[in-house]
C-alpha cells in the first residue's frame, strides 16, 4: 500500500483508528474524533499563543518538582470511554491535541503521548475552534473522564471551569474574571490580568 503523504489520499467519510493515524506522513494537522478526521484550524494567532504561553508559564512554575506533568500542543492525547481499560492503537478512534493538559498518572505516558484521560485539560477558544471546544470536545472529555476542563475565552477575558460530578457529568463550577483557581490543585492561583495582558483581538 502506498504511503499516505497527502490529506487528499484519505476518505474523510471513512472511519480510522489511531494505528492509521500513526502511519500518515502529511504535514496537515488533524485530530481523530470517534474515527472521523477533524481538520485543525490554521496555526494559532498571536492572541492564542500569548494566552497559551502565559498559562503554560503559570502551570510550569507550579508543577516544577511535583509529580504531575504539563504538556502543550502539539501533543497527542488518546481518549476512550473511562469504563474501558487501556486500548491498543488499532482500537482507539479518538486522538486530540489539547492546548494544555496536566497528567498526574505518569503510567499513561508513552513515547507517542498520553494513552487515556489527563486530569486537567485547558482549551483556548477562538472563533475557529468554538464549536469543537464548547460542544464536541466537551462531550469527549466528559465521556473519557477528564476531571477538570477549562474553556479560556481570550476575547471575553474569562475562564469557564467544569468539574466532573459523582455521576460523571460536567458541572460549571466557576466563571473566572480576575483570578482563576484549580479545583484539583486549590493552591494554584492564576492571575488572569497577566494571562490576558498582551492578548489582541482575534
Amino acid at each position: 500500500m502506498a504511503p499516505i503523504t497527502q490529506l487528499s489520499q484519505l476518505d474523510l467519510n471513512q472511519t480510522y483508528s489511531y494505528a492509521d493515524y500513526l502511519t500518515w506522513q502529511f504535514s496537515d494537522m488533524v485530530e481523530l474524533i470517534k474515527g472521523k478526521i477533524s481538520l485543525m484550524t490554521p496555526a494559532p494567532n498571536v492572541q492564542h499563543q500569548g494566552v497559551s504561553m502565559n498559562i503554560s508559564r503559570a502551570l510550569s512554575n507550579y508543577f516544577h518538582q511535583k509529580k504531575c506533568r504539563v504538556y502543550a500542543a502539539p501533543f497527542d492525547v488518546r481518549l476512550y470511554d473511562r469504563k474501558k481499560s487501556i486500548l491498543a492503537s488499532q482500537e482507539i478512534q479518538t486522538v486530540v491535541q489539547p492546548d494544555l493538559c496536566v497528567i498526574c498518572n505518569l503510567e499513561l505516558l508513552d513515547k507517542q503521548g498520553c494513552n487515556g484521560a489527563p486530569d486537567w485539560i485547558i482549551e483556548i477558544v477562538s472563533k475557529g475552534t468554538r464549536q469543537n471546544d464548547v460542544k464536541i470536545k466537551y462531550q469527549l472529555y466528559q465521556e473519557s473522564g477528564v476531571a477538570e476542563y477549562w474553556l479560556v475565552f481570550p476575547h471575553e477575558q474569562t475562564v469557564h471551569q467544569f468539574i466532573l460530578d459523582e455521576n460523571g457529568r460536567y458541572q460549571l463550577k466557576a466563571m473566572f474574571v480576575d483570578q482563576a483557581s484549580s479545583h484539583l490543585f486549590p493552591d494554584l492561583l492564576i492571575d488572569l490580568n497577566e494571562v490576558f495582558e498582551s492578548a489582541d483581538d482575534d
